[in-house]
């Protein structure tokens, strides 16, 4: 692995984990997202010493970035799954991660969904109503099971991130009221087809402060010591992801104090820890690497530079007017900084990667990079305007390899009749 895990200049050119991007680059074509294996490595091995004084399972949230590759890394480096889908399921499991490394969270499970995490027996099934304890109980009854459930709870705490992704809030669609909870687990625990294992809590993503993290552990302490004294046996405290990266590349939460706050919440509890990380592992882990294709002029003096990726690559700009910083890959030594306006390809107004960014005279066919893509890039990414899906690299161990290939035009017709 090198030395200088994660996107650094070497020799004035932008490299990750040592590897040259425009080689990468000139090999694949762009646009390509590039991740860095040191990164996730050095990320993943931070969060596991902090968390390495109680039992505990760092179950990697699928949904922030599930190519197998990446899965592969995580679950060597000693990581469990959460998977939000029966999508996910399966591309855990073909990850080589086994249904009890699985925890099966999600709001608006099938019944298809159901039976297959039923089957499969995995960890936990998080249940987000009474309606779908009862659904998962009919299935395991008639599969001749026990499904192992934990009850998902909404302890209306604002995550203080972007509403959009808030989902601890009792105006969100998310888990069960708190004050619902206690009774829903007592009928749990008269239902033969369930086996009440554990308590979920899930707040939102992008979190930068511990405060609702902290508040989010001592709600579910509370309630499993409530569940405890009324007879019923409890193995785990699902106290859910969040965390959050700092885009801008200033500070962000510590791992070890992120934990201690958890740790300090539900110690006395005696039940193991299940967290669910994804972005802050991922995310600074990734770029998305672009091309130039033109340069115009624009607003108040601004130049609009076109990339060859857009909205389609990364959609969290557009959807969240998130924030991504946005580099050269070589500047070119003294050119001047130029007001940019950088933007995407894709037929709308919305595909903006990043307004007013003093960019070094930018011209087609430089390179650019925008960091932090790890998370939330590929994954979310689509085929809108007949745009095929970028190829996906990883660097790791001082080499670098294919780990998706761009997705071709018959791929993308596929299963069109």
């Amino acid at each position: 692995m090198s030395d200088r895990p994660g996107f650094t200049a070497i020799d004035g050119t932008l490299a990750c984990d040592g590897q040259p991007i425009p080689r990468i680059a000139a090999a694949t074509g762009t646009p390509v997202y590039i991740y860095a294996g040191g990164v996730i490595r050095a990320r993943f091995a931070a969060l596991a010493a902090a968390f390495a004084g109680v039992p505990h399972a760092l179950h990697y949230a699928l949904k922030a970035n599930s190519n197998l590759a990446i899965l592969r890394l995580l679950r060597s480096l000693g990581a469990s799954a959460d998977a939000n889908s029966g999508g996910e399921i399966e591309v855990a499991l073909r990850a080589g991660f086994i249904p009890e490394q699985i925890v099966f969270t999600g709001v608006g499970k099938t019944r298809e969904e159901l039976e297959r995490a039923v089957s499969l027996g995995v960890k936990a099934i998080n249940a987000e109503s009474a309606g779908e304890l009862a659904r998962i109980d009919e299935i395991a009854r008639r599969l001749g099971t026990r499904a192992r459930v934990a009850l998902r709870v909404n302890p209306d705490i604002d995550a203080e991130s972007h509403p959009h992704i808030t989902t601890g809030t009792r105006r969100s669609k998310f888990g069960v009221p708190l004050d619902e909870a206690l009774a829903l687990c007592r009928a749990c625990a008269g239902r033969p087809g369930l086996e009440l294992v554990g308590l979920h809590a899930h707040i939102g993503s992008q979190i930068l402060s511990l405060d609702p993290l902290r508040r989010t552990a001592r709600v579910v302490a509370g309630l499993a010591r409530d569940v405890l004294a009324a007879g019923i046996a409890l193995e785990h405290l699902d106290v859910g992801g969040g965390l959050g990266i700092a885009y801008d590349g200033g500070a962000e939460p510590d791992p070890a104090d992120y934990a201690r706050a958890v740790i300090e919440e539900t110690r006395a509890t005696g039940l193991a820890l299940l967290v669910e990380p994804g972005r802050t592992l991922l995310a600074p882990a990734g770029a998305l690497v672009a091309s130039v294709v033109d340069v115009k002029p624009g607003p108040d003096g601004r130049r609009f530079v076109v990339l060859d990726a857009g909205m389609t690559e990364l959609i969290r700009p557009a959807l969240y007017g998130a924030f991504h910083r946005i580099v050269p890959v070589a500047p070119r030594p003294g050119a001047e900084l130029v007001r940019c306006d950088v933007v995407g390809p894709v037929c709308e107004a919305s595909d903006t990667l990043g307004l007013d960014r003093p960019l070094p005279d930018p011209q087609p066919g430089n390179l650019v990079a925008i960091l932090d893509a790890g998370a939330y890039g590929a994954v979310m990414a689509s085929t809108y305007n007949r745009r095929p899906m970028a190829p996906e690299v990883l660097v790791d161990r001082g080499e670098w390899r294919l780990v998706r290939r761009r997705q071709s035009i018959e791929d993308l017709v596929a299963c069109e009749l």
